[in-house]
């Protein structure tokens, strides 16, 4: 499972876009229009960034300090303040839900990064499942992402409970269902 404590230190050739590179770009926008396109040019980096990086789980006090919020070479970061603002723009319907928090709403010091959301992860799920034959077979939720039938696949290595409210969707379509406890899960498709 990558969360922003071990994936954000790594710098595995990801390419900002030259936004990246403006030093306004990490100041918040007076002119409403303005503001919100940054924000949406931020929604746009965070989630590349997570992607790249595999982070399904942005915790801020590490993003804060890694290059995805601070850039080192114009001595330029976002304020904490100025980086939930951004997840809380991923958060609405405008940012196009593109994050949740998690825990209480007064506390947001993680958040769930939709690079793909739970629905849209559900359908890559489905399309391999429907792809290898896997239907009506049940398969570990540990075998869904840490297999070795599934090294190749985007989802290989997804945190377990994006992969659990990815399911989710699926079993309230009447696609899947999902048994036994945790540690112990297992799901069949059909």
């Amino acid at each position: 499972m990558a969360t922003a404590s071990s994936s954000l230190t790594t710098s595995s050739m990801f390419t900002f876009p030259p936004t990246y590179s403006f030093p306004p770009f990490f100041s918040p926008q007076p002119n409403a229009q303005t503001r919100s396109a940054q924000l949406s040019k931020w929604s746009s980096l965070v989630q590349s960034y997570c992607r790249h990086h595999r982070i399904f789980k942005l915790l801020l006090s590490d993003a804060l300090e890694s290059p995805l919020f601070h850039n080192s070479k114009l001595m330029r970061r976002l304020s904490a303040h100025d980086a939930k603002a951004v997840v809380d723009y991923m958060t609405s319907k405008e940012g196009g839900n593109r994050a949740e928090w998690i825990g209480p709403a007064t506390e947001k010091a993680s958040a769930w990064i939709w690079w793909r959301r739970p629905e849209e992860w559900a359908g890559v799920l489905e399309a391999w499942v429907d792809g290898t034959g896997q239907k009506g077979t049940v398969l570990t939720l540990y075998e869904l992402v840490e297999g070795e039938a599934t090294e190749n696949q985007e989802f290989h290595g997804m945190d377990m409970e994006v992969l659990r409210k990815s399911l989710g969707t699926l079993v309230k379509k009447g696609k899947a269902q999902v048994f036994g406890g945790e540690g112990q899960e297992g799901v069949k498709f059909f």
